[in-house]
């Protein structure tokens, strides 16, 4: 390792394996960081945009990250893992931005002796307004642009993927960064590359990638003609490639990380959502077409508003209503992004049926169980035989804390999700001891769904705080959460 990056004034201590990425790659013009989720590919990136800027190298970035984790890097990501001494502003871009936004964009374009960072949705780069706006500020610059969860852009047919790949040619270091950056075939790989430089690989054109790496055949189906993939070869060239200019890094391979990470996973809420919260909120009562939703103390009126941001409402017949949400969208990123078995957490039943469906349907029908208070008794060991055994198509335990989070072990998994919370903090702790107890040996990592500026985040707040709600005795303090 170098004079400069020993003496390097981290913010945080690096793990073994962080400090061998920026020793290979801090100063490379691109490279793709393909670490699986909780080995710290935030950490990696911040430092080597620092190390780039101290060096006189470049002098703004722009940091390209999906829905739910966008807002994460300007809130705790950066401010987090930036080293000291750096000097920098942000800016986080909205397509109607308001005042204090709009002013906060307009200063990325000040000539200044500080490091600018603007961070972008990715579904930004599928409008006409989201490009123009990230090719002037590159264009600006001496720019580090960044692709968080490159699998987004993995489709070379895709506009945002294509407007990624057109800008990125006015970025002067580039980074791709994904836990796992083929989610179905080994094509998937092509554009995410291609954006980082088409001589990564060797082919700037799709269907000579693919004509050389994939094994096809001709089909025709009524009238039509098209082309099936039968398998794929030359994948140890390939992968000779990928070495060039990529890190890889597993939780297994990462001896010295922490037992428990913790990660938040951003989903806003639908206009539908939107409106039901404000009325539950403000008047303890919803509307809908189909019925209403009323309570009758603050408890309730806490559990309705929980249930409206989890995407269903019981109205007061009796019926459950679905609402328009984000939230089935986002587990299924985070499932995309993950390999191996899966345990996820969720407060209502009805959420449990919902996300079983999904899995599901995706994944296959023996992929997923649910496993709550009507799931019969003969069958819950059987579930957590089946989760357990390796070989066992079951990948995905869906639970509801209450009935699961209580003295089973479910250590084949070492990815938890809780696709909504408890109010209680024993069931949370118990619920995390399941994948985190004996015969665990990885590292468990813990990602939280939660909508900003919502009772979601309040609860997620007191558990971590140590704060059971369940037993708080109510008066001020509770009627401060609807506030």
């Amino acid at each position: 390792m170098d004079e400069f990056l020993q003496r390097y004034p981290y913010k945080n201590k690096p793990f073994l394996h962080q400090e061998a990425y920026l020793t290979r790659f801090w100063n490379k013009q691109v490279a793709a960081l393909f670490s699986e989720m909780g080995t710290g590919k935030s950490f990696m990136l911040i430092n080597n945009l620092a190390m780039l800027y101290d060096q006189g190298q470049v002098n703004a970035a722009l940091v390209i990250a999906p829905k739910g984790v966008y807002r994460n890097w300007m809130d705790t990501e950066i401010p987090k893992h930036m080293p000291e001494h750096i000097v920098y502003r942000m800016a986080l871009w909205t397509p109607s931005p308001k005042k204090a936004e709009r002013e906060a964009l307009d200063r990325m374009f000040e000539i200044s002796e500080d490091l600018k960072i603007l961070i972008m949705n990715v579904e930004a780069l599928s409008t006409e307004k989201g490009v123009k706006f990230a090719s002037r500020y590159l264009l600006a610059h001496d720019a580090f642009m960044a692709i968080d969860e490159s699998t987004t852009i993995k489709t070379h047919t895709a506009a945002r993927a294509k407007n990624a790949t057109k800008i990125g040619k006015q970025a002067k270091y580039k980074r791709i960064m994904t836990g796992s950056p083929v989610t179905k075939n080994p094509l998937d790989l092509f554009q995410q590359c291609v954006f980082l430089d088409p001589r990564c690989l060797g082919h700037d054109s799709f269907y000579t990638f693919q004509a050389r790496y994939a094994v096809m055949q001709e089909r025709q189906l009524a009238t039509h003609t098209f082309k099936q993939i039968l398998g794929f070869r030359h994948l140890e060239e390939l992968r000779e490639k990928l070495d060039r200019f990529s890190f890889r890094v597993t939780k297994d391979e990462c001896l010295d990380l922490p037992d428990k990470l913790y990660v938040k996973r951003e989903v806003d809420l639908t206009e539908e959502q939107a409106k039901a919260y404000k009325e539950m909120r403000l008047m303890a009562l919803a509307l809908f077409r189909e019925g209403e939703v009323s309570t009758v103390n603050a408890l309730t009126q806490i559990m309705r508003l929980h249930q409206i941001v989890c995407g269903h409402v019981k109205l007061d017949n009796g019926t459950v209503l679905d609402l328009p949400n984000n939230r089935i969208k986002e587990l299924m990123s985070i499932v995309e992004e993950s390999d191996g078995k899966m345990i996820i957490w969720a407060n209502y039943r009805h959420d449990i049926e919902a996300i079983k469906l999904a899995l599901s349907s995706v994944y296959g029908m023996n992929s997923a169980a649910a496993y709550y208070g009507e799931t019969e008794t003969d069958k819950r060991q059987e579930i957590v035989n089946d989760f357990q055994d390796p070989n066992n198509p079951l990948r995905f335990f869906i639970g509801n804390p209450t009935t699961g989070g209580y003295g089973l072990t479910l250590t084949a998994a070492n990815l938890v999700v809780y696709y909504s919370n408890s109010f209680d903090l024993e069931k949370r702790l118990q619920s995390e001891d399941r994948a985190h107890r004996i015969g665990q040996t990885k590292n468990v990592t813990y990602i939280d769904l939660i909508c900003p500026g919502t009772v979601d985040e309040k609860i997620v707040k007191s558990l971590r705080d140590k704060i059971n709600i369940a037993t708080q005795v109510m008066g001020e303090e509770l009627k401060s959460w609807l506030i």
